[in-house]
């Protein structure tokens, strides 16, 4: 196996050799016919086989001048044919030049070639044997050029589907690479927006309760004790957030069974009950008929009302949020109102948690605005749609 590859680079390396190795077997045919007579085998007409062997020098250079040599063994063919009619051997260096020109050139030159070769020959051979043109030997030689002709472009049109095919594939794997680092790239952000949510919400109100905590230690021992078991409960349900979050990179498969449960609007009152223990108070009001919604929208109205209350505790000086669900027909309204003094900074549009519910909100079909009122206080307003179409996922 590994000979043929050694000699298939060497001549790939020789390209004048590759060219005239279609002379030896010609050489080789022609002592052949020569030698076979009636009367069995006889002494090749060796004159006969110089000058097939002569006849095939030009083919050397057929693949760097491929409509020259065609010429210029046709030329040579028929000159021999035409003067010296009893020792012209077949032109076969003519035929291995059409089918050359037919393989290298371009189609139009291949064919009038060809053709004009092809009538030239027969025409020639039936004038100097008396033969008429649609005789058998001359039919012979006009079927054997136009054959010549046919092969080469037959050859260089499966070259040209199969070179095709390989672009496709290689351009099919690009495509396929760009898909998997798209993917890849839209996956990092998602988790790293989820680590964003889970860690600003929970060590907010850590620090939050250990505020109070640390003021109530002296002056009301018993309220902060109940602060520090918020902070552990806090602290225990970040542990498990990130433990499953992070979880998910670890998965060899994206398996039913191997996802941890996704937070849902049913589960806003544990998250508000957070909130309202670390001081802020919260309302929560919900109108509208209360339609299913699709999985990601529940999630991505969760962690919506989860960082713009995270926001509203870590930023704001405020003292009350109202929470609003409006279930429209074909949307979820989901507006959150602090009351904070105006001027206070805010990192409106700047910050990685706007910035993240911006994102999570556009990745389902929906669209959100977040900005100070000017009767004081801030607000995040979210339009999300109540289904979503097949093609988006319902979970992170």
């Amino acid at each position: 196996m590994e000979l043929p590859m050694v000699w298939r680079q060497w001549l790939a390396r020789h390209d004048r050799i590759t060219d005239v190795l279609p002379a030896v077997p010609l050489v080789v045919i022609a002592a052949a016919a020569t030698a076979a007579g009636q009367d069995g085998w006889q002494e090749p007409r060796w004159h006969e086989v110089v000058w097939t062997a002569l006849s095939c020098v030009p083919l050397a250079f057929r693949s760097r001048w491929p409509l020259g040599v065609a010429l210029f063994t046709l030329a040579g063919d028929l000159t021999l044919m035409a003067v010296a009619s009893h020792i012209a051997p077949t032109p076969a260096a003519s035929l291995i030049a059409l089918y050359t020109l037919a393989l290298l050139g371009s189609r139009r030159t291949a064919w009038t070639v060809g053709v004009a070769a092809a009538v030239a020959i027969s025409g020639v051979y039936a004038a100097t044997h008396a033969e008429s043109v649609v005789a058998g030997a001359s039919l012979l030689r006009l079927d054997f050029a136009i054959a010549a002709t046919a092969l080469g472009r037959a050859v260089r049109s499966r070259r040209e589907n199969l070179a095709a095919a390989r672009a496709r594939v290689e351009r099919a794997e690009r495509m396929q690479e760009v898909e998997a680092r798209r993917r890849v790239t839209e996956e990092r952000v998602r988790i790293a927006r989820d680590l964003h949510d889970v860690v600003a919400h929970h060590i907010t109100l850590v620090n939050a309760q250990a505020g109070v905590a640390h003021h109530l230690m002296r002056a009301n021992p018993d309220q902060a004790y109940e602060a520090l078991a918020h902070i552990k409960d806090n602290s225990r349900a970040a542990l498990d957030e990130l433990r499953a979050t992070v979880g998910l990179l670890r998965q060899p498969d994206d398996a039913q069974g191997s996802r941890a449960p996704i937070p849902r609007l049913a589960d806003l009152d544990s998250l508000v009950g957070g909130f309202r223990a670390s001081g802020l108070a919260v309302c929560v009001t919900r109108t509208g008929d209360h339609a299913p919604l699709a999985p990601a929208t529940e999630l991505t109205a969760y962690r919506i009302i989860q960082e713009a209350l995270t926001n509203t505790h870590k930023h704001a000086s405020a003292t009350r949020t109202e929470v609003v669900l409006d279930h429209g027909v074909h949307a979820l309204r989901v507006t959150v109102t602090d009351d904070g003094r105006p001027g206070t900074p805010k990192g409106a549009g700047t910050g990685h948690g706007l910035i993240g519910m911006r994102e999570r909100a556009v990745a389902i079909g929906g669209t959100i605005a977040a900005g100070p009122r000017p009767e004081g206080g801030f607000q995040v307003v979210a339009e999300l749609p109540i289904s979503l179409a097949p093609t988006l996922p319902d979970a992170p």
